[in-house]
């Protein structure tokens, strides 16, 4: 098949690249901007394979992307472009609507031209790849959790912006018919994710020996899913997903953000080799602060994933604990490396 997948070059998209083209064979064309969360050395490994394209585009840019689809003829969409951070949507929402609203809309829209001027696309599907931060908060009950059915209550300018975005998805397919699929994730982590994001900001600071920051208490409970997990969820529903429903992913692993930070540096410390930039008798823990809490911070995500199960036969295969030793020694190794090589 051939697939475009818009933000190809982020954390999540390159995974899915990645998955698709080493482990499938399908042909993928990246469309991606290039912002500052954009990592081409996360497709590097198949950047130079006759089944690989890239296309530095806007999504924004409707011309561009009617021409892209016209000339490349996609099998499926897969839109994973995004502004995804939610301290930035705080300081600057106005990039976020543009992003993920109108930029989803324009999508839609150049989806169902390219699907009106073709023949025999009866196959294509866009697959819409969102967040479990739409529905908003849950309670500290562990029997509380997301399902595709729970009502969207959005809670930052990132989250509103992304629950805009779904809902146009799901318009466009009542109203026009457009054939997509709506994904929900929970938090995601693993190799090549931007060092603003939680773990790999901690992992950079502890090898520094800089202070690790934690909100609050850091008692906020998230549900942590490893990246390549998401990629086969992504493509798993793109192959057996129903249009017009929605399937949520998560890693079964509920963690406090204090847990993990320490978790984290227990990991680091294992290895030996971490703690050059530590001063004489300080431990990793030692460098944890805690900060003010950010304005209107989510106490709990946790995911409901059995309709993955049941439609499409994903399920998680990643613990936490292997999860995050692999990151931690894939971020490690290169900050070390690096250092040595200076």
């Amino acid at each position: 098949m051939r697939i475009a997948v818009t933000g190809g070059c982020g954390f999540i998209g390159s995974a899915v690249i990645r998955h698709l083209i080493d482990d499938l064979g399908h042909e993928v064309l990246n469309i991606d901007k290039l912002t500052y969360a954009a990592n081409p050395a996360a497709v590097e490994s198949v950047a130079l394979m006759p089944e690989y394209q890239f296309a530095e585009v806007d999504i924004l840019d409707r011309a561009a992307i009617d021409e892209l689809f016209q000339n490349y003829r996609p099998d499926a969409l897969y839109h994973l472009a995004a502004e995804s951070h939610v301290d930035r949507s705080i300081t600057g929402p106005e990039i976020f609507v543009e992003t993920n609203v109108l930029g989803t809309q324009r999508l839609i829209s150049a989806v169902r031209h390219y699907l009106a001027n073709s023949s025999s696309m009866d196959h294509f599907r866009m697959i819409h790849v969102s967040t479990d931060e739409v529905f908003g908060e849950l309670p500290d009950d562990p029997s509380a959790k997301f399902t595709e059915d729970t009502p969207y209550d959005p809670r930052s300018p990132y989250s509103a912006s992304k629950a805009a975005s779904d809902h146009l998805v799901r318009a466009a397919v009542n109203t026009f018919g457009l054939p997509a699929i709506i994904t929900n994730c929970s938090n995601n982590y693993g190799l090549f994710q931007n060092e603003e994001k939680l773990i790999p900001l901690m992992i950079s600071n502890a090898l520094e020996g800089k202070p690790l920051p934690v909100y609050g208490q850091g008692l906020q409970i998230r549900d942590w899913l490893f990246v390549e997990d998401h990629a086969r969820g992504i493509v798993a529903a793109h192959q057996h997903g129903e249009v017009g429903r929605s399937y949520n992913f998560g890693g079964n692993n509920e963690m406090r953000n204090i847990d993990v930070v320490h978790l984290l540096c227990a990991l680091l410390a294992e290895r030996g080799d971490c703690a050059e930039k530590l001063a004489a008798g300080q431990v990793f823990t030692d460098l944890i602060s805690y900060v003010t809490d950010r304005p209107g911070h989510d106490f709990r995500y946790a995911i409901d994933a059995s309709r993955a199960l049941n439609e499409l036969g994903w399920q998680p295969s990643v613990s936490f604990d292997v999860g995050l030793k692999r990151t931690i020694d894939w971020y490690a190794d290169r900050i070390l490396a690096a250092r040595s090589a200076t």
